[in-house]
């Protein structure tokens, strides 16, 4: 690597995602930033897929005080409280810039933003666009971007965080040739959402494949909660090329209902005050379990019916899902959707402080990369609300780091550079290793757990960890590291499962018998770095 390869800056924004452009547009003016992303920014993040809404306290009779406390329920009161504080007071505010930039949300006779019902909130506060919502909002973002002053490295994968003693200074990565870039940077934040892609169906983008974590986790910072995965309770069933895309909360929003291959609206047996509107968690083992005792489709899903609706309705608030299922031969507004649980969305991640700190000085987090806004189950319409509150702060917080002498580790570049030369000589194909990783943690890791499956799917991964992944050129070097970060990413939330002895929200342990609800829960977050990993004690609630 040459001189000429190394990029200095003041904040380096890891990810292109919500999180990562709020965080760069935020840093911008504070002096040279840069973005890099593997993708193409505001284009290839799970954002932009995001269909639902965004959740915010907008009216006189909703309040700031009943946002955080149906969070916290919804998390199963694993949340970090402070950083729900700033999620529930600081969406309004991250609403208004939105709006002010020239996002068009959908709006009432009256003027106001409109706000849907979603599940686990007792008052309509998702605010949408349509089902359009996280498109809106990146087309939005990515146009504020172009104009600050922010550089763009667009398909450029980080592969790494450099280090500078105990402090993070930048990262290592690959340009699209395949050769190695160093960016040195005062501070860096890990903006680069989930990591669902290590389960073989998911609605993420080929973009969550958990490199925050991965490289977080390598560099020595502590990841909390990584055993709390969400499995959205609707993706589609058919056909096989679109299992687990995303069918929006936004439909039972509008009324859709759930059935049973009996026509049974089965969820009054589950949770017969919320029905449809229970919590994630709640509908997706509702769902798993009428499938599982033989009342699933032929498919293997269940239906969800919005046929009852004005085809107005269905035609004007759900364009996107009306589209997307003519594509597969449905038409929603006169036959039902068939859809079954996918997984969805990481709550743990890197622990932070309010100001998005991580447990490495130099290294801040943000978005679906950092653990404890969501806690143990995360409400619909908070994801893009947390991409922006944290988005935000993580900017401002980068951006008052002072400015330090900075240098490259030529032992570093010489480590990863051994590194990619065992991937131009390895021999398994990466799409073999990749599907047999995705679908040992689909049976071992999902909706239902147990030691046994969970151990088994972690002897899996840990084996696969030891296969010699080939590049079939310089240019596929990056899938080689991304997979890398897969396994790593597959690793932690195995292991983070089997510490944790209870049932809790995302995470069932189907094995385990306990005497406390959530809210009177012994355990507190499971924490996990190269130097520990357990799980916290907590005092009981009253």
């Amino acid at each position: 690597m040459h001189a000429d390869d190394v990029v200095d800056c003041h904040v380096l924004v890891i990810g292109s995602g919500g999180a990562g452009v709020r965080a760069a547009i935020e840093a911008a003016g504070s002096g040279d930033v840069v973005m890099v992303t593997k993708t193409i920014a505001g284009k290839g993040g799970c954002t932009t897929m995001a269909e639902g809404g965004y959740n915010a306290v907008l009216r006189e009779a909703d309040s700031c005080t009943i946002h955080y406390e149906d969070t916290l329920k919804g998390g199963a009161y694993l949340n970090d409280p402070e950083l729900v504080k700033a999620l529930v007071h600081e969406s309004p505010l991250r609403m208004a810039d939105l709006i002010r930039w020239g996002a068009v949300f959908d709006f009432t006779e009256n003027n106001e933003v409109a706000q849907r019902p979603f599940g686990g909130q007792r008052f309509p506060r998702t605010c949408y666009a349509g089902d359009r919502t996280g498109h809106e909002m990146m087309m939005t973002l990515v146009e504020r971007l172009d104009a600050c002053d922010v550089t763009k490295l667009e398909e450029v994968t980080v592969i790494d965080l450099l280090k500078d003693g105990d402090r993070v200074s930048g990262a290592i990565a690959l340009d699209e040739k395949g050769e190695l870039v160093a960016i040195t940077a005062d501070s860096t934040i890990v903006a680069t959402g989930g990591g669902t892609k290590v389960y073989d169906v998911s609605t993420n983008s080929s973009s969550g494949t958990g490199d925050g974590f991965a490289m977080g986790y390598r560099a020595g910072a502590e990841l909390i909660d990584m055993e709390m995965v969400q499995f959205h309770p609707t993706g589609a069933v058919y056909p096989y090329d679109a299992r687990g895309r995303l069918i929006t909360e936004a439909v039972r929003g509008e009324g859709g209902v759930l059935k049973n291959r009996l026509g049974e609206r089965f969820m009054k047996n589950y949770d017969p005050d919320r029905m449809e509107l229970s919590t994630r968690d709640v509908v997706s083992r509702a769902i798993a379990t009428e499938i599982a005792q033989g009342r699933g489709t032929q498919r293997g899903g269940v239906y969800l019916d919005v046929t009852h609706l004005p085809k107005e309705q269905i035609e004007t608030r759900l364009p996107v899902m009306l589209e997307q299922f003519l594509t597969y031969g449905v038409d929603i507004r006169t036959e039902p959707m068939e859809v079954a649980p996918t997984a969805h969305h990481i709550m743990g991640g890197l622990r932070i402080t309010p100001e998005c700190r991580t447990t490495l000085p130099g290294l801040f987090a943000c978005g679906e990369s950092a653990g404890g806004v969501q806690g143990a189950n995360r409400l619909g319409g908070n994801a893009l609300a947390d991409t922006q509150v944290f988005g935000k702060r993580a900017g401002e917080s980068a951006a008052k780091e002072p400015r330090r002498e900075k240098k490259v580790d030529k032992a570093q570049i010489e480590q990863q550079q051994k590194q990619l030369d065992k991937f131009m000589s390895g021999t398994a194909n990466p799409a073999d290793v990749r599907k047999e990783l995705q679908l040992a943690m689909w049976k071992g890791a999902g909706i239902f757990r147990d030691e046994a499956g969970l151990k088994s799917a972690l002897v899996t991964v840990n084996r696969l960890m030891q296969v010699p992944v080939k590049a079939a050129s310089a240019r596929n070097l990056a899938d080689c590291c991304i997979i890398e970060n897969m396994f790593l990413t597959a690793s932690l939330i195995c292991r983070s499962a089997l510490i944790r002895p209870e049932s809790r929200g995302a995470h069932m342990r189907i094995d385990l018998k306990q005497e406390w609800d959530a809210m009177h829960s012994p355990y507190g977050h499971t924490y996990i770095s190269k130097d520990r990993e357990g799980i916290e004690k907590r005092e009981a609630a009253a």
